[in-house]
């Protein structure tokens, strides 16, 4: 059974800051849980759930559905509920391969999206800036539906790390550039996607060699920068 303190912990990780502290992100929900218990790179600290969701061999603290309520961030809690570390990733190369660059990108839905969109199109690094939404929020985590444990999500500062590495070539998205219907296959570089209102902030458009657009057919004023993403990438990275 639960304690007072465990209650107390796991609530408290609903704050950014504990959940830096301890370096630690909680996870719902049997599909995702289950993917993350069998991911190489993650440490399983609490698995709590209803007598329905037991894994054999895995230490396992029962509960009724109405404590389990009291943890979730979920509107209607899932059987299951898992902290886990924070994934543990080698160190993160930029010279030989795509790095999703997110540039404010404030929803944590659509920051989880993304980066479930990433690892679809096999993009394993995503640089994060500083205002962007934390990828370890309960809604952020959840909505990467497993990518999680799989793509490594970095907040750096993007024109510090950029200038690190001058010769790689940078995709920004933009509302006038070169549409990616025609833009070549990219296989290594910085692909920029920016804040849906405020787009890419000036230092950073900068840096861009290859300023690029999804032409626009119809009258809507923008695209979700998940959507956004997910046309991207599919016309930069797929193969052809």
């Amino acid at each position: 059974m639960l304690i007072k303190s465990q209650v107390k912990y796991i609530q408290s990780l609903g704050q950014k800051k504990f959940r830096d502290q301890e370096g630690v992100f909680v996870v719902e929900g049997p599909k995702m849980v289950k993917e993350l218990l069998a991911a190489p790179n993650l440490e399983l600290l609490y698995l709590i759930g209803v007598a329905a969701f037991r894994e054999t061999g895995i230490p396992f603290i029962e509960v009724k559905e109405s404590e389990l309520e009291r943890l979730s961030s979920l509107s209607t809690p899932n059987q299951v509920l898992a902290v886990f570390r924070k994934p543990v990733f080698t160190a993160a190369r930029f010279d030989d391969r795509v790095t999703l660059v997110l540039d404010g990108i404030q929803d944590p839905g659509n920051l989880g999206t993304i980066v479930r969109i990433a690892d679809w199109f096999g993009i394993s690094q995503v640089v994060c800036s500083s205002d962007s939404a934390d990828v370890f929020s309960p809604k952020a985590t959840q909505s990467t539906m497993g990518s999680i444990s799989r793509v490594h999500v970095m907040y750096e500062e993007p024109v510090a790390l950029m200038s690190g590495y001058p010769r790689l070539p940078v995709y920004a998205t933009v509302l006038e550039g070169k549409s990616v219907y025609e833009q070549g296959r990219v296989t290594s570089g910085w692909v920029v996607v920016g804040n849906e209102s405020k787009g890419i902030r000036e230092q950073l458009l900068q840096r861009a060699t290859h300023p690029i657009t999804i032409p626009r057919i119809g009258q809507a004023e923008s695209l979700n920068a998940a959507v956004a993403t997910g046309i991207i990438l599919s016309h930069l990275t797929a193969g052809r």
